[in-house]
């Protein structure tokens, strides 16, 4: 194995597991004897993940921490980790034991054939995991293939490696509203889809709630489609064009037939509606300017706190 492996590893709050997380996966790169680093970010954790990390590089040479001044989100520590990422293989890894290090090896063999530049993970099972968060993703992942460019296959995960090209092109993408699986899938370069069964956490609890996961998917849509916008535009036409109509006949109505038009309640009922409706659309437009908002403010995506790691990049 020539090609050094750099391994990131985003972590907030993962003291209970991430000593259980390093065993295994220092033993799958030792067995087959793989030059690497491992890179753990820590993402503002409030637990004794910082101490955990530290306590693993005073062990193991190999092990690289970068820890940030608060907590800047997972998106943030990935981007932290490939940006500071020296090896030819580059690997983005969950520390709760959900993403197998034992399909390392496989997914290196398959980089070394030369055939494929990025080896992704996907779930064919969501065993354990709650009916209506599945119910949910499935949709969201049919949904924003047909709407965007990003190619998103079903029970992907973040879990996956790559060859430095594709790494660099990833860190090139700058933008501060990050959807790494959209970005993977955007900037395009021949990746092989590992399928594997869901496994469930080693220990701690997911830091994702469900409004969580619901907040992650419309920043997804909403970074990668502008589709959203083009329903508003197409609905406000339609609208219009009914409110023509329906103004046309109530004219003739009272010029031909002289009846009035009554029934006030149901009046208000469709003002209200066409209300919710614009408020509606006027907040999908509203979500478009606040990021294009965060974008022009150009704010760093990390702030580094500290770092073992040389040359670290402490502001990005």
């Amino acid at each position: 194995m020539a090609n050094r492996v750099s391994i990131i590893v985003p972590c907030k709050n993962e003291e209970e597991v991430l000593p259980k997380f390093y065993d295994e996966i220092v033993k799958v790169l030792e067995e087959n004897r793989y030059t690497y680093e491992l890179i753990i970010v820590n993402d503002g954790s409030t637990d004794g993940t910082l101490e955990v990390a530290k306590e693993l590089a005073n062990r193991n040479s190999n092990i690289k921490y970068i820890s940030f001044s608060r907590n800047f989100g997972k998106e943030a520590a990935m981007y932290a980790g490939f940006c500071n990422a020296d090896g030819e293989y580059v690997a983005v890894m969950d520390a709760d034991l959900q993403d197998p290090p034992a399909l390392l090896p496989k997914m290196i063999e398959i980089l070394e054939s030369g055939e494929y530049d990025s080896v992704a993970t996907r779930r064919v099972s969501r065993k354990g995991e709650p009916v209506i968060r599945s119910f949910f993703a499935r949709c969201f992942y049919k949904f924003i293939n047909k709407i965007s460019d990003a190619d998103i296959v079903d029970g992907a995960r973040d879990f996956r490696l790559m060859k430095r090209e594709m790494v660099d092109a990833v860190v090139g993408m700058g933008e501060i509203n990050r959807f790494s699986k959209g970005i993977f899938g955007w900037v395009g370069f021949k990746t092989y889809w590992l399928p594997y069964e869901n496994i469930e956490r080693a220990a701690g609890t997911t830091k994702w709630s469900f409004f969580g996961l619901m907040k992650y998917a419309v920043d997804g849509i909403i970074n990668f489609s502008e589709v959203p916008l083009d329903i508003a535009s197409w609905f406000g036409m339609i609208m219009t064009f009914i409110s023509f109509v329906a103004l046309v006949f109530i004219v003739v109505r009272r010029l031909v037939f002289g009846d009035p038009v009554a029934g006030w309640a149901s009046t208000i009922s469709v003002i209200v509606f066409i209300g919710g409706i614009q408020l509606f659309f006027l907040g999908i437009m509203g979500r478009y300017m606040a990021k294009t908002y965060t974008e022009t403010k150009r704010r760093p995506h990390y702030i580094i706190a500290e770092s073992n790691k040389e040359n670290v990049k402490k502001v990005n």
